[in-house]
């Protein structure tokens, strides 16, 4: 029978699976009596945001679940990947898809539709 730690990891299962696919870092995940604690950074408040949905669908009290997310606070890079557009970057970053100028403009793009895999952009604070 798997002990509380490996029971309380794999109920929040999902929410680790959010914070991988969010580009987050888990920074702690460790038994803290009969709770599970997770410390994680997140890249953007919006994906702070998703991970914190991510907790309440798994358990609503999540009374068996102490966590500290946080998110980088100040100007980033991101790495364009295959299918990246600005639009779909600042919902990442932003939780907004309209605010792709900012990212445009720190960036000095003449034309945002035409970024590059493999390209480092700068993503300002929101």
């Amino acid at each position: 029978m798997p002990d509380l730690f490996d029971q309380l990891k794999q109920k929040y299962q999902a929410v680790l699976d959010t914070i991988q696919r969010e580009g987050a870092e888990v920074q702690g995940l460790s038994l803290s009596g009969n709770q599970l604690y997770l410390k994680a950074m997140a890249v953007s408040e919006a994906s702070k945001n998703r991970i914190w949905d991510s907790i309440k669908a798994v358990d609503a009290s999540y009374q068996d679940l102490k966590h500290d997310i946080e998110f980088r606070q100040g100007s980033q890079t991101y790495t364009v990947q295959p299918g990246d557009n600005l639009s779909k970057i600042s919902k990442r970053y932003y939780g907004d898809a309209n605010k792709y100028p900012v990212i445009a403009q720190a960036n000095n793009l003449t034309d945002p539709d035409k970024i590059k895999v493999g390209q480092e952009l700068v993503i300002p604070a929101a």
